[in-house]
Order: structure tokens, then sequence, then C-alpha cells
């Protein structure tokens, strides 16, 4: 049976001596790994196998040619059908993961122009990315071989590999932008500060009018300013945040539904549960069954 991974596990990620970078070869009857984070950055490709992946607060499918890309420190999980765990039953996991340090080619990738692309790469893997097959089968190749590579050509390999990403436009971010309560880098001071302040107060009543006297404007005039900056209506994107918060209580399994239903700032049990299934796909509860 699967391990219940209602507590988060902070995984040591032991890179081979000074290398930044460690490559795995999975080849065992299911995951096993619980709900963890490392610092460092993670690349699965998964060969053979099926099951719901866990990154962040996102919740999907997950089955052949699977190809995401984790941030440092962005909580994840793979748990395998029922029948993976089934003595006996002939079925296996194949996945190629890559490990490889944060601060990976910091300085170059900071200060270069020609590795600007790559900085947005590593910004955007904080929310987890999903690279869709067919459109990117060149990839997952190519982050197949980096096994069979050592050394210089091994390092070579996942630049290639990372600026491949980083060109694809044929991508997912998966957890949602609030599961982290950063800022979008919309290179705006204003919604910066608008941002800012839904994070520190998103669970409390924001209303559109509070909102709009707060920052100088009219209502009209802040609805479409904020819907411009974010493509988002104020009441969804401050809904979404719940439903991130949301997804953090439930995993760790210490409150009831209603409970965190209140705590992330939702003010009926009946709309929760609405916008709940609207955003992830299915209920809070069956969202707790899958999770354990």
């Amino acid at each position: 049976m699967p391990k219940s991974p209602s507590t988060i596990m902070h995984e040591q990620v032991l890179l081979p001596g000074n290398s930044p970078i460690r490559v795995k070869w999975n080849d065992f009857p299911h995951f096993t790994f619980p709900w963890h984070f490392h610092d460092e950055m993670e690349i699965v490709y998964v060969l053979k196998s099926q099951g719901t992946r866990f990154i962040a607060d996102s919740m999907e499918s997950f089955a052949e040619g699977d190809l995401v890309m984790v941030g440092s420190q962005v909580p994840h999980y793979w748990k395998n059908h029922q029948e993976y765990y089934q003595e006996a039953s002939g079925l296996r996991v194949n996945a190629v993961v890559v490990q490889f340090a944060k601060d990976f080619m910091e300085k170059s990738i900071q200060n270069y122009p020609e590795m600007v692309h790559l900085k947005h790469l590593f910004d955007r893997s904080m929310l987890g990315i999903h690279f869709a097959m067919p459109a990117n089968r060149e990839i997952g190749e190519k982050v197949k071989a980096l096994y069979g590579l050592k050394g210089f050509r091994r390092m070579m390999g996942l630049l290639e590999v990372l600026d491949a990403m980083a060109h694809s436009s044929d991508y997912r971010l998966l957890a949602t932008a609030d599961y982290h309560l950063n800022p979008l880098n919309v290179n705006d001071f204003r919604i910066e500060k608008v941002l800012n302040y839904i994070n520190l107060n998103y669970t409390g009543n924001i209303s559109l009018s509070e909102m709009a006297r707060q920052f100088g404007m009219n209502i009209s005039s802040f609805s479409r300013y904020f819907k411009l900056k974010t493509g988002k209506t104020l009441i969804r994107y401050i809904n979404e945040m719940r439903i991130g918060y949301a997804c953090k209580l439930l995993q760790e399994n210490t409150q009831s539904i209603s409970q965190v239903c209140y705590e992330s700032g939702f003010n009926n049990v009946s709309n929760f549960n609405r916008f709940f299934k609207e955003k992830m796909g299915v209920t809070p509860r069956e969202y707790v069954s899958a999770f354990q």
C-alpha cells in the first residue's frame, strides 16, 4: 500500500563528488518517495508508469511520456495507481530523474544576456512546468541520454536540455501562481504593491471598492487595470490564492474541510466546494482522498 504523505519531508540530495548534477535511472515496482521537497531543481521523464502527480497545489494524472521540471524547494509526489502496489502485478516504473544544484551556472545565468532565457525557465519552474508530448519528444530523448553521459559532456547535455525547455512553447505551468505567494514578474511598481497587499490579506474580507480606494482609483478603472495586468478579475485572483492555501492545509490533513474553508478565506462551505472543484477538478474531499 502507498504511504500517506500528509507530512512533508525535506530530502537531502547527495550530489556525486563536487558535481552539480545527479542523474538516476529508476526501475522499480512503484514510486516510493513520499510528499517531499529538496533544494535541488529536478527534471522527471516518465518512460513507463501511470498514476497521479502532485506538484505544489497541482494534481494531475501522469502516464508514459510525462515530462516535468520542478523548481528548488517545490513540494512534489508521484503516486502510482493502486494495482502497482499489489504483489506480483508485473508492473514497473521506468523514469529518468535529473537533479541539479539550485545555483547551477548561477553567475552566468544572472549576468550573461545569452543565458537570460534560462533564468526565466528557472523562475517558471517554481510553479512546476509540464512539457507536452509529442511536441517535446526530442527534449525527452535528450533527458534520457543524460544518463549515459559523464563529466563535462553531461553538463553540456543538461545545458542543451534546459535551452530546449526554455525555448519550448508547448508547456503549462502546473501550480497556481499564488502557491508560493510571490508577486508576478510584471515590471510594474503599482501592481506589485497591489499583489503584495493581496498576499498579506487574501484570507480576510477584501472588496473591490476597498482595493480601488486603497490604490487611489475608482472601481471601474481598478477593475480594468487589474484584469489587464493579471488576466483575471480581482475576485478570481483572490479565490485562486485561497484555493492554493486550502490545498496546503488539506495536504497537512490536520483540519476538517469546513475549518479549511474558513481559514483560507471563504465565508461558506458551499462556495468553497464549488470553486475548489472548478479550479482543481475534484472536490476537497476527493482531493484529500487522492493525496492520501
